[in-house]
């Protein structure tokens, strides 16, 4: 699909993965070189991945959930000058 700015292709997205029961988050951006704007943008679900082991702390009260499951959905917004 072809949009406008990439907010307009990460907005759709995230209005996609709404009505489909599942939430997503930014995971990184690419800079073009030459002007430094923004040219790349990837969208991950949110339980792409998994979290580092967490290290025991004593003055711990509440322990986390887990929440990252390794889910490999992803989506690749691109700048594309025509």
């Amino acid at each position: 699909m072809k949009f406008d700015t990439l907010q307009q292709g990460i907005s759709f997205h995230e209005n996609y993965a709404r009505v489909s029961g599942f939430d997503t988050r930014l995971y990184s951006t690419k800079k073009r070189k030459s002007d430094g704007k923004i040219s790349l943008k990837y969208c991950v679900c949110n339980k792409e991945g998994f979290r580092e082991t967490p290290r025991l702390q004593s003055n711990c009260k509440k322990k986390r959930p887990i929440t990252r499951m390794g889910c490999n959905a992803r989506i690749t917004v691109k700048l594309i000058n025509d």
